[in-house]
């Protein structure tokens, strides 16, 4: 087991020297996710990441949950977490635009909405009707323009995340594909510029199931949302979750070994994921998710978070705070979502509760002065961070 650990270790090394990037072979993380950390740092948010407070308008027409689906220079997508078909479109200060809605079943509408990419520079965005394998494109008017399916090499795949990778292509997680993680797609129709292939022995998911046999059906649950694409820099960090490395896949499009994981994933049962939650110059914010769910107890999914340090190159159990309230007001880095290819991200903050944060004398700066200004009926406003 040694020998073999030690030849992996070599072939990753060797890969990263192939990669045509700068890293050198001391720069990849090895990372023991079974090791108990001893030591933690407190941080405060806003000493490391640009923090920005959006409240989204509430009219009439413009009520919603705050679900955003992507934010660019001027604009902001959001949706309802059910499946209503509610697009709300708002400015970049979060004053309403425009609310649209498609849902039906005409071969220019979508039956549900999995995600939405917004394209400004074509003034597009494209809807992932994964139920029918399918993306329609819109423009921010909300007018009809084209569709195309899902690849035929996608199996019985589909795209759970998707994003802006330059102005012909998007790039794509295929899930549950046996071949191929990642995908670069045309804009035009769809097909695959190119497959990003991570390997992997056995394919690893993050979810349990339950057979009904009395009602003929499979309960399915998983524990939540997290995202294995996510943009840093110029680069996109790919996290394969059935593969023990962590990849960076380079603007030439090579890929490059950016982290590696023990013990592998193939080993251990039940399978104990890693996650990645936030990755900026300083910090890369982590977890670790137990595959184990309780159906009797209705509870599960253990985990534990963690931190990698890159000035001090080790890893720490963390706390961070927000800066803009006055007592320790804990942040918890996995309610961030992914914004944009921009290393942004969100996360919402219900208007009751800052109301009675600001009630509480709690607040101070930006956030105090948004909090003046609602009532409980108003929408979500956006937190949006983005690295220093």
């Amino acid at each position: 087991m040694k020998k073999t650990s030690i030849l992996l270790f070599a072939l990753l090394l060797t890969l990263a020297g192939c990669s045509g990037g700068k890293q050198s072979a001391g720069d990849l993380i090895t990372v023991d996710i079974t090791k108990n950390l001893s030591h933690k740092k407190e941080l405060i948010l806003q000493d490391f990441m640009d923090v920005e407070y959006i409240p989204l308008e509430t009219n009439d027409e413009f009520i919603n949950q705050g679900f955003v689906q992507a934010i660019g220079k001027k604009n902001i997508i959001i949706k309802n977490r059910n499946s209503d078909g509610d697009i709300f479109i708002y400015d970049r200060s979060g004053k309403a635009v425009r609310k649209i809605n498609h849902k039906g079943q005409s071969g220019e509408e979508y039956s549900f909405i999995l995600g939405i990419v917004l394209d400004e520079d074509n003034n597009e965005m494209y809807i992932n009707s994964h139920y029918e394998r399918k993306m329609l494109v819109y423009d921010l008017e909300g007018n009809f323009k084209r569709s195309f399916t899902y690849a035929e090499n996608t199996d019985n795949s589909f795209y759970t995340e998707i994003s802006n990778y330059d102005k012909g292509q998007l790039i794509c997680k295929s899930e549950y594909s046996k071949e191929t993680g990642f995908n670069l797609i045309s804009k035009q129709d769809g097909s695959i510029t190119k497959e990003i292939k991570i390997p992997y022995k056995e394919k690893k998911v993050l979810a349990q199931t339950l057979e009904d046999k009395e009602n003929n059906s499979m309960r399915w649950v998983s524990p939540g949302a997290y995202s294995t694409l996510i943009p840093h820099n110029d680069n996109w960090i790919l996290s394969e979750l059935s593969s023990d490395t962590v990849y960076t896949f380079l603007p030439d499009q090579n890929l490059r070994p950016f982290l590696v994981r023990s013990p592998s994933i193939q080993t251990m049962n039940p399978e104990e994921f890693l996650i990645f939650r936030l990755i900026s110059d300083r910090y890369y914010f982590m977890e670790t998710i137990k595959n184990a769910w309780d159906f009797s107890e209705g509870k599960g999914f253990p985990r534990t978070f963690l931190m990698y340090d890159t000035q001090e190159k080790d890893f720490f159990k963390y706390n961070v705070y927000n800066g803009d309230y006055s007592v320790k007001k804990e942040v918890y880095m996995n309610a961030f979502r992914i914004a944009n290819s921009e290393n942004e991200l969100w996360c919402p903050l219900e208007a009751s509760e800052l109301i009675e944060s600001y009630k509480k004398g709690r607040l101070k700066g930006k956030l105090k002065d948004i909090a003046a200004t609602l009532n409980e009926e108003s929408n979500p406003v956006i937190m949006l961070i983005k690295q220093k």
